[in-house]
């Protein structure tokens, strides 16, 4: 019976690593390309999840002098693909279950390509509609990858986790140092220096479409689940905000910490840099986070922990001398870094199995992004109205604090949808 049962399942990804022991001479050169080339892809695949979100941040001041866009109106380019994520969330376990996870990311890594590449037209709607386009690719292939992690490495999917973590922050690091010198490169033009964005996001289309050509066929459809029950659910909720308010620090960091340092008296090319490295250091903590945290059963203390980090980053940020603001930048990585490993390790955890995750980090990650959307738009308003920054402070601190509480919630040893426990 179960073998039957295990003839007719179809292939996935993890398949492709399964090699018969039997087969010494295959195993010894199969494996480690098989395992190097879907290791690659998803790398490749996270790496351009935040370049079109980090890009931005560091030349905001053009963009409003060319354009003539106020802060408010500058708020809504950060604000609109954060907000696309949400809506995105929404969307993709439906196209999972049509086209299959894999060729689902395959799909909108061309998207996300195609969206960047629009906004090298310059003009304001053809930057928002680009952010949109972008926000959508991003915020689908953000849903799936948590499933297709707990799915294809249920042994490893806190290390796993933290791989591709790691790989988001790097991209977004990335292009947070990188556009500023970029728009010198193409002779100060900062709609080009977005636009080149596009080019590594078809890189990770070309690897990962044979992967979902040869493991993509219908092999990863999640079943229907009682979505109902999962959104009565108190911890999916506690989850959800966690991730949501992380997430709004992130977002508020990456529109417009560059602008606050630049307002301090930083020249653009040194306030880029700044929030580069920052990003840089929430690399190895984002692959430190999920390993010590999926250690213990809860992950309460570890949320407090990275999120007092976070503010101790952005206080710094604000109120200490700039000749510190490499130690502030060191803080700030480590605590936003972690935190964003920690919330999607903790979809992983307080999950029973795969479909449950897949269906947690819809949920997480719609409302949370669209929560999260306003978190830059509340920074433009605030920036607008006051005229200053310390009212911005004051809301990076209040956002904190909640995450925090939310964190403690949602890090303990539970189980979303208890009722599909097996006794």
């Amino acid at each position: 019976m179960n073998r039957v049962a295990a003839e007719d399942r179809k292939p996935t990804l993890a398949d492709d690593l399964l090699i018969d022991r039997e087969d010494t001479s295959a195993s010894e050169t199969k494996l480690p390309r098989r395992a190097l080339l879907v290791g690659a892809a998803l790398v490749l695949v996270a790496l351009n999840l935040r370049p079109a979100l980090s890009s931005l941040g560091p030349i905001l001041p053009e963009v409003i002098r060319d354009t003539g866009v106020s802060a408010f109106g500058a708020s809504i380019l950060t604000t609109a693909p954060v907000l696309c994520l949400g809506l995105a969330g929404f969307l993709a376990p439906r196209l999972a279950r049509r086209l299959g996870t894999e060729r689902a990311i395959a799909l909108f890594l061309l998207v996300l390509a195609a969206g960047t590449a629009l906004r090298g037209l310059g003009a304001f709607p053809g930057l928002l509609a680009g952010s949109i386009v972008a926000g959508l690719g991003i915020g689908v292939i953000g849903v799936l990858l948590p499933g297709l992690v707990k799915r294809d490495f249920p042994a490893h999917a806190s290390l796993m986790t933290g791989v591709y973590t790691m790989a988001l922050c790097a991209g977004a690091a990335g292009a947070a140092g990188s556009t500023v010198p970029l728009q010198a490169a193409f002779d100060g033009s900062w709609a080009a220096a977005l636009a080149a964005w596009a080019l590594p996001a078809v890189v990770a289309a070309l690897v990962w479409f044979p992967l979902a050509d040869r493991s993509g066929r219908g092999s990863a459809r999640p079943p229907t689940l009682p979505v109902l029950g999962l959104w009565r659910d108190p911890l999916a909720w506690q989850v959800t905000f966690y991730m949501g308010l992380q997430s709004a620090v992130a977002y508020m960091v990456f529109g417009w910490l560059a602008p606050i340092l630049r307002d301090r008296g930083l020249d653009p090319v040194m306030a880029g840099l700044v929030v580069s490295c920052s990003i840089m250091v929430q690399i190895p903590a984002a692959l430190a986070a999920p390993l010590l945290a999926a250690r213990r059963p809860s992950q309460s203390l570890a949320a407090v922990v990275l999120m007092g980090s976070t503010l101790a980053g952005i206080l710094g940020f604000f109120h200490a001398p700039l000749g510190s603001v490499w130690v502030w930048a060191v803080l700030l990585g480590i605590g936003q870094g972690g935190n964003f490993a920690l919330a999607l390790t903790i979809i992983v955890l307080r999950s029973k199995d795969s479909h449950v995750a897949a269906y947690l980090s819809g949920m997480a990650q719609s409302v949370g992004y669209t929560l999260a959307a306003c978190g830059p738009l509340g920074v433009g308003l605030l920036h607008d109205w006051t005229g200053g920054w310390q009212a911005v402070g004051l809301l990076f601190v209040g956002v904190c604090l909640v995450a925090a509480l939310f964190g403690i919630a949602a890090g303990r040893d539970r189980h979303v949808l208890p009722s599909r426990r097996t006794p």
